[in-house]
């Protein structure tokens, strides 16, 4: 028994070897000398790791229920092990150059990805805190890694202050949760409910978990950590915020609402979506004042993260399917366009002022091109990949008779559309100012190219996304 319950979690006993390995190998090494090739190392083993998991067919679950290995998981894991790679090898040229390339950067992101696999396999709440809690600790030490920083300290500060509160609340309603139903298991309190109804203490529980795992997907109101930390982190760590723990933190939403509380939908839809709604509007309006690009795509990651929960709200398999594809493709595009935000410079110095972007086509024509394509995509306008993401989660919410918050997406859509074309029309119509620098990075060059081709080529099938999606759907709510 136990020795099927390890070959289950195997995939997380790698990853913790290997930064408990690389934390100890760094003690005896020149540590700082070797993190580049160490990140390098890391995204290697990420992508080894993510392949495996990825062949792995038979559902499995590990220690009495308390750790689920199936289809949905495994998609959630693939997504969270390929983004964080991507992340890790973009931003290392940039740390490296400002010289806060330390080697407990890779540790600490392997750590929190460690995190992440636990929290979306999570059957049970203790290891749903456990995966919540891991992930946690290492983000808000990672925020802060740039000391010399007032910016990027307060950012660690107020993610730690704001991040405790929210880990309180889950811990607090896990708590009343666990008081009404005897029991952690996920199963078991889906049994304790009967005929569809849930005795009140339990329904609390719920609204507390709800709310401590809102704060984790920046959805509002528990979104106001998101512009400070964005645009205080070092850019590298902000790219890495707005990809691998946003679909481990949406994936984590779905299994508890479905797993722990899925007798109860009528319960849980309404509330998912009010938090939609406000986050949709809060995020779209609140972005058209911003002239910091990362502030920007702070408001925009709250705006995608409503449409993400439209889809989870809709509280069916084709939703969960909705919100899966939804979120693939904004992390996808996210790559995109934090490949090009590290790119962006002036006299050797990062640049984050939108404005700087004015007539930026003309010297670089081509990268202005893909930034176009990544910014439409983001806006959902047709017929790139970003539009049939946000066609979905409209679908689910409509079928679940939700019909009243897919209207409303869509007019929120329309006004956030106004700060993508924003940029747009700063780099093709704006008046020329001092220009930008182009570094020479084929591996920023390569992940903004590779981002917006499969916005474009991505139209015919999704790569076949929408069937891996759907069998995953399946496997969680069924």
């Amino acid at each position: 028994m136990l020795q099927a319950d390890l070959n289950t979690i195997l995939p997380e006993i790698i990853l913790a070897c290997f930064a408990m390995l690389s934390l100890i190998g760094a003690v005896y090494t020149s540590k700082d000398k070797a993190a580049g090739l160490l990140v390098w190392v890391t995204a290697v083993i990420y992508v080894i790791v993510g392949l495996f998991i990825a062949t792995r067919t038979t559902p499995e679950t590990a220690f009495h229920g308390m750790y689920n290995a199936d289809g949905f998981a495994r998609f959630a894991k693939v997504v969270i092990l390929f983004s964080a790679a991507a992340v890790l090898i973009m931003g290392q040229e940039y740390m490296a150059r400002r010289k806060i390339l330390n080697f407990e950067y890779p540790v600490l992101v392997t750590l929190a990805v460690l995190g992440m696999l636990v929290m979306v396999s999570a059957g049970d709440l203790i290891t749903l805190y456990m995966g919540l809690e891991l992930q946690s600790l290492a983000l808000y030490v990672v925020a802060s890694l740039r000391r010399d920083s007032i910016k990027s300290t307060e950012a660690g500060l107020k993610y730690f202050v704001l991040g405790s509160l929210s880990s309180g609340l889950v811990l607090y309603g896990s708590s009343l949760v666990y008081g009404f139903s005897g029991t952690t298991l996920f199963s078991g309190i889906l049994a304790s409910m009967s005929e569809g109804q849930a005795p009140l203490g339990l329904l609390f529980g719920l609204v507390f978990m709800v709310s401590g795992l809102a704060f984790k997907v920046s959805a509002v109101p528990f979104h106001m950590w998101t512009p400070d930390v964005y645009e205080g982190a070092p850019t590298p760590i902000t790219a890495f915020f707005a990809t691998a723990p946003k679909i481990a933190a949406m994936g984590l939403f779905a299994r508890v609402v479905f797993d722990a509380f899925g007798g109860i939908v009528g319960d849980w839809q309404q509330i998912l979506a009010c938090i939609s709604l406000l986050s949709m509007f809060l995020g779209s309006i609140a972005a058209i004042g911003q002239t910091n690009i990362k502030r920007l795509m702070a408001y925009s990651s709250i705006a995608h993260m409503g449409y993400a929960l439209m889809g989870l709200a809709a509280g069916t398999a084709f939703g969960v399917q909705a919100m899966l594809i939804y979120m693939s493709i904004y992390i996808v595009m996210n790559v995109g366009a934090f490949a090009f935000i590290l790119s962006m410079e002036r006299d050797g110095q990062p640049v984050t002022d939108i404005s700087a972007l004015k007539m930026y086509s003309a010297n670089n024509p081509g990268r202005a091109l893909a930034v176009l394509i990544l910014m439409f995509s983001l806006a959902g306008v047709p017929p790139l990949v970003g539009f049939f993401g946000k066609l979905y989660v409209l679908r689910a919410a409509y079928e679940a008779g939700l019909g009243w918050l897919a209207v409303l997406g869509v007019i929120a859509s329309v006004i956030g559309a106004y700060y993508y074309l924003r940029i747009v029309f700063y780099m093709y119509f704006g008046e020329s100012s001092d220009p930008l620098e182009t570094p020479k990075s084929p591996v920023l060059w390569s992940l903004l190219m590779v981002s917006a081709g499969i916005m474009v080529l991505g139209v015919i099938n999704l790569f076949g996304i929408e069937g891996l999606a759907e069998a995953a759907a399946m496997t969680l709510v069924n």
